[in-house]
């Protein structure tokens, strides 16, 4: 039986020197009985990803392709991902690493619980039944430490916010000003949680397991790290004066109430 969101799925995959995984990855996608969509973003791998995916987006009506003119950064791939799928009128759009690290078969886990009443479902690696595999200490121990320190700073409810396997309603991401978002990077997705949060969209999360990439090479340096502190410090500057409107509003309507 099909779920009613058959079809109805864009699933978007920002690239840059892919070629070892993209028509694997592809593949695997289209695969699920769900007609699930893809949509690669592609910023001008010198690789040849370009040509693989237009080859794939050729022989599939359900793979779409996106070009670029260079290398110009995570957040802004996500963004160009959104616009097209809002203008195709996808109902769910889906975030997910070219890199295996994400596994294409969780993509119908996510999609469903959006469809059952999330705004905004993430693939978790720190809730109970998530787990990391193959990744160095040094890295894990960056992870954690981000994600601990975006809900000590922000208060995010979500548990793993720098996650990218994630699936939106498509009203999250009509509602939110994408332009106005400042990030760009990885630090990106903090701020994508911060702003749903805040939005008032209800968060879920899916245990999943996260792998290391095992071809190819990784993406985060150490400007996307520093880059990432600067998004906390930033957006817990920016959300001072709205908590002080908040506490202020429920001051008031405690007096009342005695």
């Amino acid at each position: 039986m099909r779920p009613e969101w058959y079809g109805q799925a864009l699933v978007i995959v920002p690239t840059y020197n892919e070629k070892e995984n993209l028509a694997k990855l592809v593949g695997r996608l289209r695969a699920l009985p769900d007609n699930i969509h893809v949509l690669i973003v592609d910023d001008n791998s010198p690789d040849g990803t370009g040509a693989i995916a237009d080859a794939l987006a050729a022989a599939d009506t359900g793979v779409h392709i996106l070009h670029r003119s260079g290398k110009l950064g995570l957040g802004t791939a996500y963004k160009a991902g959104f616009s097209y799928g809002l203008a195709h009128n996808f109902r769910y759009l889906c975030t997910m690493d070219a890199d295996f690290s994400h596994s294409p078969e969780s993509v119908p886990d996510l999609v469903a619980k959006a469809a059952a009443g999330d705004d905004l479902v993430v693939g978790s690696r720190y809730v109970p039944g998530g787990a990391v595999v193959g990744s160095t200490p040094i890295r894990r121990l960056i992870s954690y430490g981000a994600n601990w320190l975006a809900r000590i700073f922000l208060g995010v409810a979500v548990h793993d916010c720098t996650a990218g396997f994630r699936c939106y309603r498509r009203k999250v991401l009509e509602t939110i000003n994408l332009d106005a978002i400042f990030s760009n990077g990885y630090s990106f997705l903090t701020e994508m949680i911060f702003l749903c949060q805040r939005a008032g969209f209800r968060i879920g999360e899916v245990p999943i397991t996260f792998v290391n990439r095992t071809e190819g090479a990784s993406k985060i340096s150490k400007s996307e790290i520093y880059k990432a502190f600067y998004t906390l410090i930033r957006l817990r500057t920016q959300a001072l004066p709205w908590d002080w409107f908040v506490a202020q509003v429920r001051r008031r309507d405690d007096k009342m109430t005695k």
